[in-house]
């Protein structure tokens, strides 16, 4: 299987712009049942972790001796949208595509043509570092409801707060109908902010620690944690934590959630940057993970880091080395991989959760924040155009070939 290097496709800068939100009033919602489906999970936890290394796509494809679905790109990609800024998710009704700006606003993108929405929540969006408009997930009933959620920062009496609201597509604007869930921990990093509906019916978030680690252990905060509600913003009864949206904790910065054929939900999420630690010390790098979870488990940020086990903590299924990628959305392929959006690690990457490796599938595209297998095809979005060297038509919603 070929790996891409799209040498000479590196394009120049388009300047972040923030479209502010404006607060709707309406708050009427219709009654709806969500969709009631039993989740599988695999009885036991994922073998023994291992630091990884990036193989070549070839090499790996070629030891396990099973088709995937990344062994039929024959190279390079098509371009579906160009010059967004700093896109965060994207979501597909039949063949469009809605991708949110961390800025404000959702593209639409259909039958070749970008036309930015307008979001108007109830709370002003604040635009601050990595925080800003970013988790986005249509209803399951969208075709006919015209629902979705979304994750954005907010403030508060001077404090910085994350949010998940309702939102509701009319007449191409996307206007709040109700709050789920207010006061998830905010500030200018690690804000977290994936949405994604399980195979359950439920929503479940990603919420960040904000650099403010303890949080991540505090099982009162959202901070540092996976969150679980009902699409109506309530606490599901089998949550792990009665009463409490927490389904998961002891993370840091986990951007991607995705669920295999199976049932079992995997989670990306950022290692030690190598950034100062609040209170002294320096953090190490790298040691990004990929982790398999299980309701109320605890993945250890910051106790245990890396392949360090202890007890009470689950650890990682996948580390990855001293050199940080920054993993960031990940999608199930057909043949229930994992393809990953690295950041700093500027590339799209495949982890085989049978092999426990991870290979390189796209390179010298820069920054990518999200992937998404639809129709079977592979998307990604691009994100030089914050913190990487953006290119004239960056940044882009790409089409492997």
């Amino acid at each position: 299987m070929p790996v891409f290097n799209s040498k000479g496709k590196m394009l120049t800068a388009a300047l972040v712009l923030a479209l502010p939100l404006s607060v709707y009033a309406s708050d009427r919602e219709k009654a709806e049942q969500t969709v009631q489906k039993s989740v599988q999970l695999e009885s036991q936890l994922a073998q023994p972790v291992k630091i990884g290394g990036v193989a070549s796509a070839a090499s790996t494809s070629a030891s396990s001796g099973a088709s995937k679905l990344t062994d039929s790109l024959k190279g390079g990609y098509t371009e579906a949208a160009t010059q967004l800024k700093v896109p965060w998710s994207m979501q597909f009704a039949g063949d469009i595509v809605y991708i949110t700006q961390r800025g404000g606003g959702i593209v639409q993108v259909k039958d070749g043509k970008q036309t930015v929405q307008e979001v108007r929540t109830k709370k002003a969006l604040r635009v601050e570092g990595e925080a800003g408009l970013t988790g986005f997930v249509l209803d399951p009933n969208f075709a006919k409801n015209k629902y979705a959620y979304v994750y954005h920062a907010y403030e508060e009496n001077g404090q910085p707060y994350n949010r998940i609201a309702k939102v509701k597509l009319v007449n191409g604007v996307w206007r709040e109908q109700k709050s789920l869930l207010e006061k998830i921990p905010g500030g200018r990093i690690h804000e977290g902010g994936r949405l994604k509906i399980g195979p359950d019916g439920m929503l479940y978030s990603t919420a960040g620690e904000t650099n403010r680690r303890e949080l991540s252990q505090d099982p009162s905060s959202y901070g540092g944690k996976i969150l679980r509600m009902t699409t109506s913003g309530k606490v599901p009864k089998d949550n792990p934590i009665k009463n409490s949206f927490v389904y998961a904790s002891g993370l840091r910065n986990s951007q991607g959630l995705a669920w295999t054929s199976g049932g079992s939900l995997y989670a990306s999420d950022h290692g030690p940057s190598g950034a100062p630690i609040p209170g002294g010390g320096v953090d190490r790098t790298g040691l990004d993970e990929i982790n398999l979870i299980k309701p109320g488990a605890n993945y250890g940020w910051p106790k245990v880091i890396g392949t360090e086990t202890a007890p009470g903590f689950v650890p990682p299924v996948f580390v990855a080395g001293d050199t940080s990628i920054a993993p960031s959305g990940i999608s199930i392929t057909p043949d229930n991989t994992l393809l990953v959006a690295t950041l700093a690690g500027q590339s799209l990457k495949e982890f085989d959760p049978k092999t426990k490796s991870m290979t390189d599938i796209v390179t010298d595209v820069g920054r990518v924040r999200d992937v998404a297998v639809h129709n079977g095809k592979i998307y990604i979005l691009t994100n030089n155009t914050s913190g990487g060297t953006p290119g004239a038509n960056d940044d882009r919603l790409l089409i492997l070939k």
